[in-house]
């Protein structure tokens, strides 16, 4: 047991390290043009938080590590391995609380404003690009799922990758980008959540070791696909001179679609 959660600890320290070190300094935006110059450069530097290319290495080499997997018999033994020390050695009741936790992150962030702590971007764009995250993260998720069709430890289909380990990490990676730079440990207390939704995973007899090390790559990078296309999609709705509208996603009874805002 203590090995694989060795296993699962380092995975965690990966994330954390690349996060804390991937901490985006503040960006300044400088216009030299008439009025209507200046009102869209004044749209743009609205949202902020540009995506580096070094912070996707770690979660895109998470995401091909559980491809690799699947057709790697070592990897498959560790698979197998941690499924013994974490489930078929101690066999125990599942402990649901994973099904909660995973958006406990994302919820943070929601939560710091409404208690007047403000991130980095407004409330809006916050709830713009966490639903376009998730669309990504939903829409990637299920589809590898589809295509891969592993099986689950405990026999069920549609294992690989972890849908709640995206989730979880998705959220993470959300609320370190609104509010890392404030304190270190919001970035320490979402990844943590998210780690402890990873093991759960696994502890419920829900998911291979490979399944959570993916399903935490594709969250991460899901979040910052998310932070690269919103701000494109609000610009080119936003500064359309004779049609002020703006595209969102939107969720709605279960459902994920596009809302859409216009002035008149």
């Amino acid at each position: 047991m203590k090995k694989h959660i060795t296993y699962t600890i380092s995975i965690l320290l990966m994330f954390l390290t690349t996060s804390l070190f991937s901490q985006s300094p503040p960006v300044v935006f400088i216009s030299i043009s008439d009025t209507s110059g200046k009102k869209k450069a004044d749209q743009q530097q609205n949202f902020k938080n540009p995506v580096r290319v070094s912070s996707i290495i770690i979660p895109s080499v998470a995401l091909a590590y559980g491809f690799v997997k699947l057709g790697n018999n070592a990897l498959t033994n560790l698979d197998v391995e941690a499924k013994h020390e974490f489930y078929s050695e101690h066999p125990h009741k599942q402990f649901i609380v994973d099904n909660y936790l995973q958006f406990a992150p994302g919820a943070a962030v929601f939560a710091l404003n409404g208690l007047g702590l403000k991130g980095k971007n407004s409330l809006l764009d916050q709830s713009g690009v966490y639903l376009l995250s998730n669309i990504i993260l939903n829409a990637t998720t299920q589809s590898f799922k589809g295509i891969t069709a592993v099986t689950r430890p405990d026999g069920t289909p549609r294992a690989f990758p972890s849908g709640h380990a995206a989730e979880a990490f998705a959220s993470a990676e959300f609320l370190r980008r609104e509010y890392g730079d404030q304190s270190v440990w919001y970035t320490v207390s979402g990844y943590t959540a998210a780690a402890t939704v990873g093991i759960l995973r696994m502890y419920n007899n829900r998911h291979w070791f490979s399944d959570v090390v993916a399903g935490a790559g594709l969250g991460v990078l899901s979040t910052q696909a998310s932070y690269w296309l919103y701000p494109k999609i609000k610009r080119m709705f936003s500064n359309k001179p004779k049609n002020n509208a703006l595209i969102m996603p939107a969720y709605r009874s279960g459902t994920f679609g596009l809302g859409m805002v216009k002035t008149f």
